[in-house]
């Protein structure tokens, strides 16, 4: 995993967010099952999905008014890379 740097507090996904404009976000699979995350447009068109493991980490690049979706327990926080 990369280093990165925290711009901001940790949320979960229930509901849509595009998490402070973020174009890079760390996400965490809090849970001991699979959860889908969503990522939309910010007209709300679905760009893609994709399936967390249990207890994973992601890190997702999108566009700043691009929105996720996922699960109570999937934990998502605004980052910059360091690389």
């Amino acid at each position: 995993m990369a280093a990165v740097k925290l711009k901001g507090s940790e949320s979960n996904l229930a509901s849509a967010t595009n998490l402070g404009f973020a174009t890079l976000v760390r996400l965490v699979n809090n849970s001991n099952s699979i959860q889908l995350v969503t990522l939309k447009n910010a007209g709300g068109t679905t760009l893609g999905t994709f399936t967390m493991t249990a207890n994973s980490v992601e890190l997702v690049k999108k566009t700043s008014t691009d929105t996720l979706t996922g699960a109570a327990t999937t934990l998502a926080v605004k980052v910059a890379s360091t690389w």
